[in-house]
């Protein structure tokens, strides 16, 4: 007797899902829409000493991702429902703030909401979206990456539009963008106290205490925190050795927002076929590594040019190189790693797990870019902060756990 295997059944998104991932859209659209535009604020209108405005900015990455973990832990705690309404609140008072904020003292008070809020609700939302995404490969029989795929590229398709309107609106002038981005968030925060339900089924509240002592112990998950914090630093190289080489071949820094444009374009179209050709033939901690070894030949594309020297068009090559392979690894690496941490994580504590991918690979990205800016510093061979670079991504392959 023959038997046949039943095809899986495939499944809509859930409600939930689908309102999730364009929370992702609009959460990147009010803020792109007014934070690229700060440190020329901060510098020109408000007068501020180059040092200050770096600091400023430093603050704001801390109080998100360094606090993500918080938010993160409370979403388990409390729901996803009162920290995302919470949040949204915090970056509407932010927002505005900001946007009448004079002196210094001030701006850095709505910096820290802003992003105090972002440490809120966006570990809460990722960490649902996690979550229903292993549900939806369970009942539908597809990869989970394709859910978090989809939410990378609903968040970078924000990151494309959110400063093409702040331009528009910087026409007026920098309070105008911020209302308007708080304007997008009092959309948001309407649309999930309508439609966020007061309890998600199948998640249960959890207690706070004895969680981060087991994460700590949670070697496979550290060791995927680190994996990941190395790509972190190496995407956090467009804005750090990038522009260092752009200026040094073109003269300017001009031709960086192509370079950009064409990494969020890369994103926006060819996110889901890779996922879905990659999904079909490589496990996560597969899928992760080839990403990294992608991200470890785009440094070494521009290492090995390096000394020619070259400038103008054809300089620009190796840079375009960098920033397509950076691409084509983010695209493998921040999905997979996103799908890798409810295998990883106790039950329950999702979100703190999930908070804590963030807040450690970004404390990683802190410490691996003072390093960078030395090595760019120190006068070496032009050819080998890139090389370091490309060693780092290159061993972090090594520290992805060895069972997915």
């Amino acid at each position: 007797m023959t038997v046949i295997a039943a095809a899986p059944v495939r499944t809509r998104l859930s409600l939930l899902l689908r309102l999730l991932i364009l929370t992702q859209l609009a959460f990147n659209i009010g803020f792109f829409a007014v934070l690229p535009f700060l440190a020329e604020h901060l510098g020109q209108a408000i007068g501020m000493a180059g040092w200050l405005v770096g600091f400023v900015l430093g603050l704001r990455t801390f109080s998100q991702q360094g606090l993500f973990v918080v938010g993160g832990a409370l979403a388990d705690r409390y729901g996803i429902r009162p920290v995302v309404l919470a949040g949204c609140a915090l970056r509407i008072v932010g927002f505005v703030w900001l946007g009448y904020a004079e002196r210094t003292w001030a701006v850095i008070g709505a910096v820290l909401l802003i992003g105090f809020a972002a440490a809120l609700f966006s570990p809460a939302v990722e960490s649902e979206v996690a979550r229903q995404a292993v549900l939806w490969e369970e009942q539908s029989g597809g990869s989970r990456t394709r859910v978090l795929a989809l939410f990378t590229v609903a968040g970078q398709a924000g990151a494309f539009v959110g400063p093409l309107l702040g331009a528009l609106l910087l026409a007026v002038d920098f309070r105008t963008a911020c209302l308007a981005g708080a304007g997008v968030f009092v959309l948001v925060l309407a649309g999930h106290a309508w439609l966020l339900p007061q309890r998600v089924p199948g998640r249960e509240p959890t207690r706070i205490r004895g969680g981060a002592g087991a994460l700590i112990r949670n070697r496979r998950f550290l060791a995927l925190c680190c994996a990941y914090g190395a790509y972190l630093l190496a995407y956090n190289q467009l804005y750090l050795a990038l522009p260092e080489e752009v200026e040094r071949v073109a003269g300017s820094q001009a031709p960086l927002a192509w370079l950009f444009a064409l990494s969020s374009l890369l994103v926006v179209t060819t996110q889901l076929p890779v996922t879905r050709w990659v999904g079909n033939r490589l496990a996560l901690r597969r899928s992760m590594a080839a990403g990294l070894a992608l991200i470890a030949a785009g440094f070494a594309v521009v290492a090995v040019a390096r000394p020619a020297e070259w400038t103008g068009v054809v300089g620009l090559l190796p840079a375009a190189g960098f920033v397509v392979l950076l691409t084509v690894g983010q695209m493998l690496v921040a999905p997979a790693a996103r799908a890798w941490v409810p295998d990883l994580a106790e039950p329950g504590r999702l979100g703190l797990y999930t908070g804590a991918l963030s807040s450690v690979s970004g404390l990683i990205v802190l410490a691996g870019s003072a390093a960078t800016g030395l090595l760019l510093d120190a006068g070496l061979p032009p050819a080998v902060p890139w090389l370091v670079l490309a060693g780092v991504s290159g061993a972090a392959v090594g520290l992805l756990p060895r069972r997915s």
